[in-house]
């Protein structure tokens, strides 16, 4: 099958397009999935260039998420059948391989029926970041209508499916952006307020936006100086959630005037870990959010598409900029 994949780490030039053995079901409770569309996140940088950071296997072909077509079933699998439209996100961990590739063997548990809604290309670039917020808004931070949630660059793939979850939940959302571009498409989502956080002081925003008392909820996804201002600016008794390890200088002072309540999401998490319950629970996210989509209740923007010979570039558009939306890679 045609796939792309590394050998060692490195930039984006070690990834390499070139024919690998096709996978196939060794559990019961898999199912084979031909590909139409794989997503492009962070994390598949962070393991092209420290794979010795992950449970991966060289070589390893990367990417989590993708969208195609059941090609065959396990034994034990009676929610989904040869021709079902899917999508889901799966790290290529630990035995696994990613959806960089035609094919690839998925945990039936994180597969979720493909809204009808949305193309191959559309549903791809939605597994990881729809599970990554809904977890951190949900599932850490308890998130309630009425509340105010501040939600760092609104724009990028995790922030800007946050906004949306926290709106279609009942809260307020602030958000911070870099310029007039990413200001127009945050709104277009119902952030309520934006700021640009290389104009204005953020805290000083917040601050201002939520009558002096502070948001209830601050979701990170940026980490270093970004997660550090969130203390400042979460009312006590609040919750800071952040998708980035948090640094040894991490200024913990506020959070514990505050009181605090800080917590970390990291989705892959399920199936480092083999937690079978919450990738049932993974599974069950992006089944409710495929409700969402086809309801028109939900977005996912692609910013532009490659062809699985591109991964290279496309790592490297990821790594120089900042695009609005996702990066997909097409199998077609």
């Amino acid at each position: 099958m045609r796939a792309v994949s590394f050998e060692q780490g490195g930039g984006a030039e070690v990834l390499r397009s070139a024919a690998m053995p096709a996978p196939e079901l060794t559990r019961d409770d898999q199912v084979l999935v031909t590909l139409k569309a794989a997503g492009i996140n962070p994390v598949d940088v962070k393991i092209r260039s420290a794979p010795e950071r992950f449970p991966v296997t060289l070589p390893a072909i990367p990417g989590c998420d993708g969208a195609g077509v059941v090609s065959a079933v396990g034994d034990a699998v009676t929610a989904f059948a040869p021709g079902d439209e899917v999508y889901f996100s799966q790290p290529g961990f630990l035995g696994r391989q990613g959806t960089y590739a035609e094919r690839v063997a998925v945990d039936a548990a994180l597969l979720a029926h493909k809204p009808a809604r949305l193309s191959f290309a559309e549903a791809a670039a939605a597994p990881l970041v729809l599970i990554t917020a809904w977890e951190a808004l949900h599932d850490r931070a308890r998130l309630e209508a009425g509340q105010r949630v501040l939600i760092h660059a609104g724009a990028g793939g995790v922030g800007h499916v946050a906004i949306q979850l926290a709106r279609l939940a009942g809260a307020s959302v602030a958000t911070t952006v870099s310029n007039k571009a990413k200001a127009d498409f945050v709104k277009r989502l119902g952030a309520d307020c934006v700021i640009d956080y290389r104009r204005d002081d953020v805290t000083a925003a917040v601050m201002d936006w939520s009558g002096g008392q502070g948001v209830d909820i601050a979701f990170d996804t940026v980490g270093g100086a970004v997660l550090d201002s969130c203390f400042g600016c979460v009312k006590p008794y609040g919750d800071v959630v952040t998708i980035l390890q948090p640094g040894a200088d991490t200024p913990w002072q506020e959070a514990r005037l505050r009181n605090l309540r800080f917590s970390l999401e990291l989705m892959l998490s399920p199936v480092i870990l083999g937690l079978e319950d919450a990738k049932r629970h993974q599974g069950e996210i992006l089944r409710r959010c495929a409700g969402l989509f086809d309801q028109g209740s939900l977005k996912v923007t692609v910013a532009t598409q490659y062809p699985l010979e591109q991964a290279a570039e496309a790592h490297t558009r990821l790594e120089q900029a900042h695009p609005v939306g996702k990066l997909i890679l097409t199998l077609d």
